[in-house]
C-alpha cells in the first residue's frame, strides 16, 4: 500500500462528527460546550492545544471541530513552516471562523511562532518590509480563526505560544473496550465480518491507539483473505498478528528489541535513552516518541533521574529469569 492510498483510507475510516468520535470522553464534554458556547455568541472557538502520544485523533478531533463549526479546516505542519511566507501565505487564505491545524506544533522556528502571536491575539498579521533602517512592520488584518495545535511533547512548547492558548486538552490511551468498538466501526465500513472476540484480540494488541487498531484489522483482514477465511475470530486475529510479530501485549520487534538490550547490556537499567538508542541502531526519538510512552503506559519500564528502568513485568514476559 503506497503512502497516497494510506491517508485515502485513513481519511475514510475517520468519524465525521463528535457524537461517531469514540473514546476520550472528558474531551468531548469540554469541546461540546466550547462548540455550543462559540455557536450561541457567533465566534470562532477558541485556540485549543492537543497534546499526548501519536495516533490518539489529534487530527480527527481537529477535522470534526471544522464539520461541528461549519468552516474549513486547513491542515499543515510545523516543519513544513520554515519559512516566513509559508505561515503568512496560509494566515492570509483563511476564511472567518476556519481552523488551522498544525502538527508537531512544538518544531515550529522561533520566526514563524513570533508571527503567530499577534494573529493568534488581535487577529492581526505583522510583516516587516524592507531591510535594516528603512524596514517597517506593516500590520495586515485577519479573520478570525482557530489555531489547533498538535504535539507530543507539550513542555517542549515556548510559554508564549503555550500561554495563547484557551483550551489545553490532553489525549489518553484508549481502554479495550473503546477499541473494540473501533475496530467493529472500522470492520463495517472496510465491510469485513469480525465477531465480538476477534475485535477484542485486535484491540487488545492495539497499543492502546486507534490508528494502530485499525492498521492491525487491515492486516488481519489479508491474512482472512488469503486464507479464504469469511469471518475474524479470535483465533484468526491471534495467529495473523503473531505472524506480523505483534504479541498479546501489543509489543512488536522494536519494542523487544529496545527492552531485552536493556535487560542483556545494562542489566535492566538503570540507563540512559541514548545509550539504549545506540545499541539498537534506533533513533532516540524514535524510541521516546514513538514507543516508550506504551511501555511506560503498561508498566514494562520506569524513568528515574538517573535513566530508564526495566520493570519485573517486563521481564516475566519477555521470558527473562531471574528479575533483578
Amino acid at each position: 500500500m503506497d503512502e497516497v492510498e494510506s491517508v485515502e483510507n485513513e481519511d475514510r475510516l475517520r468519524p465525521q462528527r463528535l457524537a461517531d468520535y469514540i473514546g476520550q470522553k472528558d474531551l468531548k464534554e469540554v469541546l461540546n460546550i466550547a462548540i455550543a458556547a462559540a455557536k450561541t455568541r457567533k465566534e470562532s472557538l477558541d485556540h485549543l492545544l492537543l497534546y499526548g502520544p501519536p495516533g490518539l485523533g489529534k487530527t480527527t478531533m481537529s477535522l470534526i471541530l471544522a464539520t461541528e463549526m461549519g468552516v474549513n479546516c486547513k491542515i499543515t505542519a510545523a516543519p513544513a513552516l520554515e519559512r516566513p511566507r509559508d505561515i503568512t501565505g496560509i494566515l492570509i487564505g483563511l476564511k472567518p471562523g476556519d481552523i488551522l491545524f498544525i502538527d508537531e506544533i512544538h518544531r515550529l522556528n522561533r520566526m514563524t511562532e513570533e508571527l503567530l502571536y499577534p494573529a493568534m491575539e488581535d487577529s492581526r498579521l505583522d510583516i516587516t518590509v524592507g531591510k535594516g533602517q528603512s524596514a517597517k512592520t506593516r500590520s495586515i488584518p485577519l479573520p478570525p480563526f482557530t489555531l489547533v495545535g498538535a504535539t507530543t511533547k507539550v513542555g517542549s512548547l515556548t510559554s508564549p505560544l503555550r500561554d495563547r492558548f484557551g483550551l489545553i486538552q490532553r489525549l489518553r490511551f484508549y481502554e479495550l473496550d473503546e477499541l473494540t468498538l473501533i475496530v467493529q466501526r472500522t470492520a463495517n465500513l472496510l465491510k469485513v465480518e469480525v465477531t465480538q472476540e476477534g475485535a477484542e484480540e485486535i484491540a487488545r494488541r492495539a497499543r492502546g491507539t486507534p490508528r494502530i487498531a485499525n492498521r492491525l484489522l487491515r492486516r488481519v483482514r489479508d491474512y482472512a483473505q488469503v486464507k479464504s477465511i469469511a469471518s475474524i475470530d479470535r483465533e484468526l486475529a491471534g495467529t495473523a498478528l503473531d505472524l506480523f510479530n505483534v504479541d498479546a501485549m501489543g509489543l512488536d520487534w522494536t519494542d523487544r528489541l529496545v527492552l531485552s538490550t536493556a535487560i542483556e547490556q545494562f542489566k535492566g537499567g538503570p540507563v540512559g535513552l541514548e545509550a539504549i538508542a545506540a545499541a539498537t541502531g534506533e533513533d532516540s526519538r524514535t524510541i521516546e516518541d514513538v514507543y516508550e510512552p506504551y511501555l511506560l503506559q503498561i508498566g514494562f519500564i520506569n524513568r528515574t533521574p538517573r535513566g530508564r528502568v526495566v520493570t519485573e513485568a517486563a521481564y516475566k514476559h519477555l521470558g527473562f529469569f531471574p528479575f533483578g
